[in-house]
């Protein structure tokens, strides 16, 4: 046996998750995972077909519609959704180095990362125990109440660059509102998803109201999409699989949220500390080796500080500790695949072919013994024109370029000149200023001296080719309903429109 059949031979296969337990999906044709600071196999899983993907749906409709979940009382299920997050703190240590295992982010991001999770769940419970319908002041005599009910079964596709919690960003307000779900995770990094499904199912989660399907996105996410029986998609991804899959939930006329691409502005003017900025610079474009849609891709600096920026910006880039993601003194690890180090270094190639000026990096990163892993260097080009690919396309990767303005309405010119609106940052100690320029920057997100921060109260989506719809906050958890206007007169007073029909004021 050889070295790739020794390896294959142990890694674990895994099936979907369905009706509380694992069950086999697929044809026969298994996806290797790997971990992507090794480029070993470390688990297989099936590519599941639109069969599979019915049977999970089938399992989400009958929690929905049972006694056990269905039926149980909002402060029951308040109760089960704290449960849950308890459970999820007290398996953290496994779920964070099974991520890093899995994505390759360092020991220290996915820690910090995972530990914020489970209040999440916490939150939306606490917004199902304090949510009211309304009454409506409305003409005449008459009483309006809205009554709200569950929308139904959540189809959630996710990404390979936070797993878990972009996963959770969804579930926990599915769970809260008395939702069921399939997900779709990346077929790169499925596991923590598929341990998360089991964790929960041990705590007490109804079987069916958590199911997972494994595969590719143009298969198995595709078929979820275009399911009929869904009520919600969500989708966090790229623009163009948000365009796939949007189309396909129309048909059934499903809810969507979606998080699509993005190429974060920030503008970073002359009165805010140089050194400061160039920190936050570092941490907004190459944590989680810049595998985010919100990843600081664009530094547009002002001209008075604009040499000083790029030389100090290159300066942090060259400390930048790359290595073993499980090594606490790492501070950048893999990007997911030699596929994705292979764009960022296209982009390398498209900068310097359009004349950007290469501060650092641009090249593969070579780590001792670990030489089959997907490590680039942070990289970061300078001189960038808003014509150049650099500046208009996103890469995903640790990479970041940074263009010169003037003053304030150029900035705002070069923020906008873009088709994402996701997220934007904003540098500057004129406090009308920054809020002038939050509000006219295009974005469903800005920072103002700060980065990467979002919080389970706080709305999360973008614009314009950013996607649509918002996680997060009381627009997330009210998106999971369906509201009913129920109208009745209050006066007992005799009807008939067909009698001295003249005389009648009001039709409706």
């Amino acid at each position: 046996m050889d070295i790739l059949e020794n390896l294959l031979a142990q890694a674990e296969i895994h099936g979907n998750f369905v009706d509380g337990r694992e069950v086999g999906a697929g044809d026969g044709e298994l996806i290797d995972v790997r971990n992507p600071a090794t480029g070993g196999v470390i688990a297989r899983i099936p590519n599941s077909n639109a069969a599979d993907v019915d049977r999970a749906m089938m399992s989400a409709r009958a929690a929905f519609e049972s006694r056990e979940w269905g039926g149980m009382d909002v402060r029951a299920r308040a109760r089960l959704v704290n449960k849950l997050a308890d459970a999820f703190e007290d398996n953290l240590d496994s779920l964070y180095r099974l991520e890093t295992l899995n994505n390759g982010r360092p020991v220290n991001e996915t820690r910090a990362q995972l530990g914020r999770l489970p209040d999440f769940f916490r939150y939306f419970a606490g917004m199902a125990l304090a949510r009211r319908d309304d009454v409506i002041p409305v003409e005449g005599a008459y009483l309006n109440y809205t009554l709200r009910t569950p929308i139904g079964v959540v189809a959630n596709c996710t990404p390979f660059n936070h797993p878990l919690m972009i996963m959770c960003k969804s579930l926990a307000a599915v769970l809260a509102t008395g939702c069921t779900t399939v997900v779709k995770p990346s077929e790169y990094t499925p596991l923590t998803t598929l341990k998360l499904a089991r964790i929960f199912t041990e705590a007490g989660l109804p079987n069916g109201v958590f199911n997972v399907v494994l595969g590719f996105g143009a298969t198995t996410g595709l078929a979820l999409a275009q399911h009929p029986g869904i009520n919600k998609l969500v989708l966090t991804g790229g623009t163009e699989a948000g365009r796939i899959a949007g189309a396909a939930a129309a048909r059934v006329f499903a809810h969507q949220t979606m998080e699509l691409g993005g190429k974060t502005p920030v503008m970073i003017f002359d009165d805010y500390d140089v050194d400061q900025a160039v920190n936050y610079a570092a941490f907004g474009a190459f944590i989680g080796a810049g595998q985010t849609c919100v990843c600081a891709s664009r530094h547009l600096v002002q001209e008075s500080i604009y040499d000083e920026f790029v030389e100090k910006l290159g300066r942090k880039t060259q400390t930048i500790r790359i290595g073993d993601p499980f090594n606490p003194a790492t501070q950048l690890g893999p990007v997911i695949s030699g596929k994705q180090r292979d764009r960022v270094l296209t982009y390398a190639r498209y900068g310097r072919e359009d004349g950007a000026r290469l501060v650092h990096g641009g090249v593969a990163a070579e780590v001792p013994g670990l030489e089959e892993g997907f490590f680039v260097q942070p990289t970061v080009f300078a001189d960038v024109r808003a014509d150049m690919r650099v500046f208009q396309e996103e890469v995903f990767g640790p990479f970041t370029v940074v263009t010169p303005f003037r003053d304030e309405a150029e900035a705002l010119r070069l923020a906008n000149d873009s088709p994402f609106g996701l997220a934007a940052a904003v540098r500057t100690r004129d406090v009308s200023r920054a809020h002038r320029v939050a509000a006219n920057v295009k974005a469903g997100i800005v920072w103002i001296n700060d980065h990467h921060r979002l919080d389970p109260a706080s709305p999360w989506g973008g614009v314009g080719d950013s996607g649509i719809g918002r996680e997060f906050g009381s627009e997330s958890f009210n998106d999971h309903f369906n509201t009913k206007s129920i109208m009745l007169p209050t006066a007992d007073r005799p009807f008939d429109w067909y009698k001295d029909t003249a005389t009648q004021s009001r039709l409706n």
